[in-house]
C-alpha cells in the first residue's frame, strides 16, 4: 500500500516476568539439543496466571498513557490472536476496548494466524487514509500458549511460542508523539497453502476434534508428503521478494539506499529462517538482518508488532534511518512494512 503521506505509529509490547530457558526445557524433557539448537531461542516468556486478552489489555493501557492517548478518541481497534483467548462464543475484542475505556472504538477480531498483527496495522492505515475525520486506531495482539491444547515447544515444526501481547497506534495527530513512521506496507497472499495447517484431515463440527492437543507438525507432514517441502519455499520466496521489493520501492527507498538500516526478520528459529525467510529478504536487499526473537520466540499474531516496538524502545534507528521488517502467517500470507524515524 502507498501512503498519501507517512503516518504516525506508537508501539509497545508486554511480556509475563516468567521465563522458560532452553536449558530447563531440555532438562525437563520438553524438547531435545538438536531441536533446540535448530530453533536458537534462549528462552521464552511464560503466562500462566495472566489471559491473552488481559495481556494485550496491560500493553495498551502502557502505551495510551505514556503517549497522552486518550482512549475514548480511539476510532477502530483491531486484536489479533492465533490460540485461544480466554472463553467461547465471546469476542476478546470488545472486552480489550471496555477494560481499555475506549467506548468510541469499533472493536474487530482479526483471525490472520501469525500475520494477524501485520494485517491489523494494514487496516488501520486504509481506514485513516479513508476517512480523513477517524480518530487513532488501535491494533493488540495477545496469545498464551499452554497444554494441554499447545505444546510451545512441540506443536509445530521451525518455532517455539513465547507467550506476550503487543500494542500499536496508528495514527496522524500532531498532537500525539511519534515512535516510528510507517512510509508503507505491502502484503501478499498465497491461499493455495492454507493445505499446510489442514494437511488431509477432514473439516470436523467440533474445536480440538482432530487431536486433544493442536499439532501442526501432523498436518506438515501430510502437506510434505503430498506436495514436496519445494512448493512451500519456491512460492514463500516469491511473496516475501514480491512484497519487501514492493514495499521498498513505495517507500521511495532503493534497496541498497544507505539509510536502510536494517531488515527485520520474522522471530521463527533460526533454521526455519535460512530456510524460508533469509534468501527471499537478502535477495531483495542488502540491509543488514536483524534477529529481535532469541528471547521471546514466536509471538503467535504479535511478531512484527513486538519488533516495531523493539525498534523504538532500543532506538535502533537514527534519525532518517529506516527499517524493513518482514511477517508471515500461515494461511498464507506475507507483510511487509517500511519504518523509519523522522529528522530532528
Amino acid at each position: 500500500m502507498k501512503l498519501h503521506s507517512g503516518l504516525s505509529l506508537l508501539a509497545t509490547a508486554w511480556y509475563p516476568p516468567k521465563r522458560q530457558t532452553v536449558e530447563a526445557a531440555i532438562e525437563a524433557g520438553h524438547v531435545d539439543r538438536r531441536t533446540a539448537g535448530d530453533l536458537g531461542y534462549t528462552e521464552l516468556p511464560v503466562s500462566e496466571d495472566v489471559a491473552p486478552p488481559d495481556m494485550a489489555v496491560l500493553a495498551a493501557h502502557g502505551l495510551l498513557g505514556r503517549s497522552g492517548c486518550d482512549p475514548d478518541r480511539i476510532s477502530l481497534l483491531f486484536h489479533a490472536s492465533v490460540h485461544h483467548q480466554g472463553h467461547d462464543a465471546w469476542s476478546a475484542p470488545h472486552y480489550i476496548a471496555d477494560r481499555l475505556g475506549a467506548h468510541s472504538a469499533t472493536p474487530v477480531a482479526l483471525l490472520q494466524q501469525c500475520n494477524g498483527g501485520a494485517i491489523g496495522i494494514e487496516l488501520a492505515a486504509a481506514r485513516l487514509q479513508g476517512d480523513t475525520e477517524a480518530g487513532p486506531v488501535l491494533v493488540t495482539t495477545g496469545d498464551r500458549f499452554l497444554l494441554p491444547s499447545w505444546d510451545r515447544w512441540l506443536t509445530d515444526y521451525g518455532m517455539a511460542a513465547g507467550d506476550g501481547a503487543t500494542a500499536v497506534v496508528v495514527h496522524r495527530d500532531s498532537s500525539l508523539p511519534t515512535d516510528l513512521v510507517l512510509h508503507s506496507i505491502a502484503t501478499a497472499a498465497a491461499s493455495d497453502l492454507e493445505v499446510m495447517h489442514r494437511g488431509d484431515d477432514e473439516l470436523n463440527a467440533t474445536p480440538l476434534g482432530h487431536s486433544a492437543m493442536i499439532s501442526v507438525r501432523r498436518t506438515k507432514r501430510a502437506f510434505v508428503r503430498d506436495f514436496g517441502v519445494d512448493r512451500f519455499t519456491k512460492t514463500a520466496y516469491d511473496r516475501i521478494r514480491s512484497v519487501v521489493e514492493e514495499s521498498l520501492a513505495d517507500a521511495g527507498l532503493a534497496p541498497d539506499d544507505p539509510r536502510l538500516r536494517y531488515a527485520v526478520l520474522p522471530r521463527l528459529g533460526a533454521k526455519a529462517m535460512r530456510d524460508a525467510y533469509i534468501p527471499p529478504v537478502a535477495a531483495s536487499t542488502p540491509a543488514e538482518l536483524l534477529d529481535l526473537g532469541t528471547t521471546t520466540g514466536h509471538l503467535g499474531a504479535g511478531d512484527l508488532n513486538a519488533s516495531l516496538a523493539e525498534l523504538a524502545e532500543r532506538n535502533l534507528l537514527a534519525p532518517g534511518q529506516f527499517a524493513v521488517v518482514v511477517n508471515g502467517g500461515g494461511g498464507f500470507t506475507f507483510t511487509s512494512v517500511v519504518v523509519g524515524v523522522q529528522e530532528r
